[in-house]
C-alpha cells in the first residue's frame, strides 16, 4: 500500500501595508544607524522595493525573475532589535537585489538586504543580492549560476556564514567566496563611515 503525503499548503504572501508616515523613522534609521547613503535609499524607496510598515519596520520586498513580489524581510527600527519575513515570504522564489536591473555582471550574494545595500555601497560595480538568510542553495540560484556571469558568496564572517558559504561553493564550483573584513557588510561599511 502506498501512501501519499500531502504537504501543508504555503500560506499566501500577505505584504504589510506601507504606512508613509513611518517612512522617514525608517529612513533615519537606515542613514543614520545602519549608515547607507541616501544615494542608494531614495531609489529603493521610490520603486517600492523598501517602504516603511504600520509598526515603523522597513520592509525589503524579494522580487520574482518577473519582478513580482516574492516576499518581504522585514527589520525593526525602534529600540526593540527585531527582523523576520512577511507572512507566506516564499524566499527560495525571489530576493532582494540592488540595483534592479541586472546590468552589472558580477553578482554578490548577502545574507540580508541591509547587507546587500552594504556591499553595493562598498562596492558598486557588484550587483548585490540577499538570500534573505544564510542559504546555500535558494531555487533562483542554479539559473543565476547558469547564466556564467562571476558570482562570489559575501556571507557573514562567522561560523554559519563560513559554513553556508562553504556549502554553496561546493553545490557551485564557480562561486568564489569573498569575506567582509568584519563581521558582515554593515559593520565594514559603519567602520569606513
Amino acid at each position: 500500500m502506498i501512501v501519499a503525503l500531502s504537504l501543508p499548503p504555503q500560506p499566501s504572501l500577505s505584504l504589510p501595508p506601507p504606512c508613509p508616515e513611518h517612512l522617514e523613522r525608517v529612513r533615519r534609521y537606515l542613514l543614520h544607524e545602519r549608515h547607507l547613503p541616501a544615494l542608494l535609499l531614495d531609489p529603493l524607496i521610490g520603486s517600492g522595493s523598501l517602504y516603511a510598515d504600520a509598526r515603523a519596520n522597513a520592509v525589503f520586498v524579494l522580487r520574482g525573475e518577473r519582478n513580482e513580489p516574492m516576499g518581504a524581510e522585514l527589520r525593526g527600527t525602534t529600540a526593540v532589535a527585531w527582523r523576520g519575513m512577511a507572512p507566506g515570504s516564499r524566499k527560495d522564489q525571489g530576493c532582494f537585489a540592488i540595483p534592479d536591473a541586472a546590468l552589472l555582471t558580477t553578482s554578490v550574494l548577502c545574507e540580508s538586504a541591509i547587507d546587500a545595500i552594504s556591499c553595493h555601497a562598498l562596492h558598486p560595480q557588484y550587483r548585490c543580492l540577499s538570500t534573505a538568510g544564510a542559504r546555500p542553495n535558494p531555487a533562483w540560484l542554479p539559473e543565476l549560476a547558469g547564466q556564467g556571469r562571476q558570482l562570489y558568496c559575501g556571507f557573514d564572517r562567522d561560523d554559519t556564514g563560513e559554513a553556508m558559504a562553504l556549502s554553496m561553493m561546493r553545490l557551485y564550483p564557480s562561486i568564489q567566496r569573498l569575506r567582509p573584513s568584519r563581521k558582515d557588510w554593515n559593520d565594514v561599511l559603519r567602520m569606513e563611515t
